[in-house]
């Protein structure tokens, strides 16, 4: 798919590419259900806005919008599904002033719009099941970026911050787990203790799989959990042993922080797990599993039902 798209250009051949994601099978009422062609009537003429449907069950009326991120939005549907493919097409990000810039929008509803896409990008974890099986292989590790909005108050330090500038406990913290030659999860916590990574493991990796991590004695209890638990010794310089090794977790740290530092620059920590959605969608959607931008674009719009995001709701962290 390119950029001079008709869908890109004109909001009629956006409505029914969105349409045909949707609904291949014909509209669905989201007001009520009823998916019957015999009880559901396009509403035509000058006096209805294109695209308009009534529901004879229910006696409601919707668009293809109502009930997805892009419900009761004045921008063009053209200029969403353009936004929608750039994110989706974009591996370290696309910027809201780059946004603004395509869009022809200003750079708040750009914002804006980011970040209601990157809600729709979120993964729904209790659907899909468990990382990894018998025979698969997962990695587990923790990453440190940015600095906390709010200091981290030391338990040692009886709920005084630490009063050093550097080092992980001023920043932010990011536990992830990816499945070799699949997917990853990544959530933002406040504090990376045993008792989280515990409860991230066991909820997020089937207990049957082989588990790699690096020495952190974060792991060193859950991974006796697991069909096999083996670590790297980084502070040793040991970086991989045979298939022993935690490179690939380490990989999407690498892509993730030059998105973040190369292109968004900024991140309040309220948004971190927003962020964390995009770039564990595009991994999970990534080219060398055979999929190509067009079709992680079409994938991102199926998911875009349910999960409408309001102004106001935007600053809710998403702590883990």
């Amino acid at each position: 798919m390119k950029l001079d798209s008709p869908i890109f250009q004109d909001a009629e051949a956006a409505r029914e590419h969105l349409e045909a994601q949707r609904w291949p099978h014909g509209p669905n009422c989201p007001h009520c259900g009823n998916a019957r062609a015999d009880r559901i009537t396009k509403m035509e003429g000058k006096a209805h806005r294109p695209g308009l449907y009534n529901c004879m069950e229910c006696r409601e009326q919707f668009t293809v919008t109502v009930g997805t991120v892009f419900e009761r939005s004045k921008i063009p549907l053209n200029k969403w599904l353009l936004a929608t493919f750039l994110m989706a097409s974009s591996k370290k990000g696309m910027s809201a002033h780059q946004l603004h810039r395509m869009l022809g929008v200003t750079y708040k509803t750009a914002w804006f719009m980011a970040h209601r896409i990157r809600e729709a990008m979120k993964e729904d974890t209790a659907s899909s099941g468990p990382l990894g099986g018998e025979g698969k292989t997962i990695e587990a590790d923790e990453t440190y970026i940015g600095k906390r909005d709010v200091p981290y108050m030391s338990p040692q330090r009886k709920g005084r911050p630490f009063l050093k500038s550097g080092g992980a406990a001023q920043k932010r913290t990011i536990v992830a787990l990816v499945e070799r030659g699949g997917c990853v999860r990544s959530f933002h916590v406040q504090h990376a203790t045993k008792d989280i990574v515990r409860d991230i493991l066991v909820r997020n990796a089937d207990r049957k799989s082989v588990l790699y991590t690096d020495e952190s004695k974060l792991y060193t209890t859950t991974g006796s959990e697991y069909a096999k638990h083996e670590t790297v010794n980084h502070s040793g310089k040991e970086y991989a042993r045979g298939e022993v090794h935690t490179n690939t977790i380490e990989n999407v740290f690498s892509v993730f922080k030059r998105g973040m530092i190369g292109v968004y620059q900024h991140c309040g920590e309220a948004h971190l797990h927003r962020y964390l959605a995009e770039f564990d969608f595009c991994y999970n959607r990534r080219a060398a599993l055979q999929i190509t931008d067009t079709e992680r674009h079409d994938q991102l719009l199926a998911k875009i039902e349910g999960k409408r995001l309001t102004y106001r709701r935007i600053g809710e962290a998403g702590l883990a």
